[in-house]
């Protein structure tokens, strides 16, 4: 059996392979992809090596490079021994952007019928930045900032609502991300840089600063423009993953202040739940499906664009050249039946 399958094959290199599926494993399912989702920084990043030499990015993409890890599938068929799916069940994994694939029964979530494939897409970035909102552990009456208003930013703005913060400060100079964040739970968005906006957060905050600041943009420069927006005391959230971390600087805010910079990934969370934290990849999956189910979170309404995988090199294209301007960016799978 043959799979469409999109290929990184050298940098700045995108095409789309005709390759074998493998054969089902015992505990396998075939999946169909259905919808996927471009996680534009780091599909970007890897596509265009924008990364040192010796960091973790520089062991990981080997061309040829297999990118995406948000598909929204259905099972087609499944392993003797496998008793939780079926075929015609649509499931959310961690599988690249490809037309047919194998994977462990255990690593396929069931989407429930009131969430579409287009927003089942977002869970593994959803996953990632609810990590980063555990770990802030907000309180109530917080005043975040978010800077950065892409997918992750988005997402931030509306995990950050929902832990019941006083305002929610979305920082970008990319006024369509910034309409965007606003109606999506931003109580102000500021159109400037990081390094620009201190004056204004701390008369948002009342001459406080804020609780939590959040770098999610992945540019290695904005850590130091983020730290001076806290409150004595405050949290320094990094989420997403730059490319150049030693162009990332401190600034004495950290030790006059007492400042805490606290990393979050997606390899963060426990493999399986314990008495201590139930919050695997999986179970922040599926209370990310709740709040959509609920219509506590909407990610629907921020794709901007829809590709057939067949265009792969131009979806690609269009992020690296005019970034601003697109948010969700979809592959239809459908498009090539």
């Amino acid at each position: 059996m043959k799979t469409s399958n999109i290929t990184f094959t050298e940098k700045n290199e995108v095409k789309v392979l005709l390759e074998e599926v493998p054969e089902l494993k015992e505990g396998q399912v075939l999946v169909r992809s259905r919808k996927t989702l471009i996680s534009t920084g780091t599909e970007c990043i890897c596509l265009s090596r924008n990364f040192e030499p010796g960091t973790h990015w520089d062991n990981w993409v080997k061309y040829p490079f297999y990118p995406g890890y948000s598909n929204a599938g259905e099972v087609v068929a499944v392993a003797s021994d496998v008793t939780t799916l079926r075929p015609g069940d649509r499931v959310a994994t961690s599988a690249s952007h490809r037309q047919f694939f194998a994977i462990e029964a255990d690593y396929a979530l069931k989407i429930p019928d009131a969430v579409s494939d287009e927003s089942a897409t977002w869970f593994p970035l959803a996953v990632t930045v609810q990590n980063g909102v555990r770990r802030a552990e907000h309180k109530m009456g917080d005043d975040v900032v978010i800077v950065g208003a892409g997918l992750l930013g988005q997402l931030a703005v509306q995990y950050a609502s929902l832990s019941g913060a006083r305002s929610v400060i979305s920082i970008d100079t990319a006024p369509r991300r910034l309409e965007f964040a606003k109606a999506h739970g931003a109580t102000h968005i500021l159109e400037m840089g990081v390094e620009e906006s201190r004056d204004v957060v701390f008369d948002i905050t009342e001459g406080r600063g804020a609780d939590v600041v959040y770098d999610i943009t992945g540019h290695p420069k904005v850590l130091s423009g983020a730290l001076p927006l806290l409150r004595k005391f405050g949290k320094l959230m990094i989420v997403g993953d730059a490319g150049a971390p030693s162009e990332q600087r401190l600034t004495p805010d950290v030790i006059k202040r007492g400042l805490q910079i606290i990393g979050a990934h997606a390899v963060n969370p426990p493999l399986v739940p314990n008495d201590e934290n139930r919050w695997t990849r999986l179970n922040m999956a599926r209370l990310f499906f709740h709040y959509i189910e609920r219509n506590q979170m909407r990610v629907s309404d921020l794709i901007t664009h829809h590709f057939s995988p067949a265009d792969a090199a131009d979806a690609y294209h269009l992020l690296l050249t005019d970034r601003s301007a697109v948010m969700g960016v979809i592959f239809d799978w459908d498009l090539l039946e």
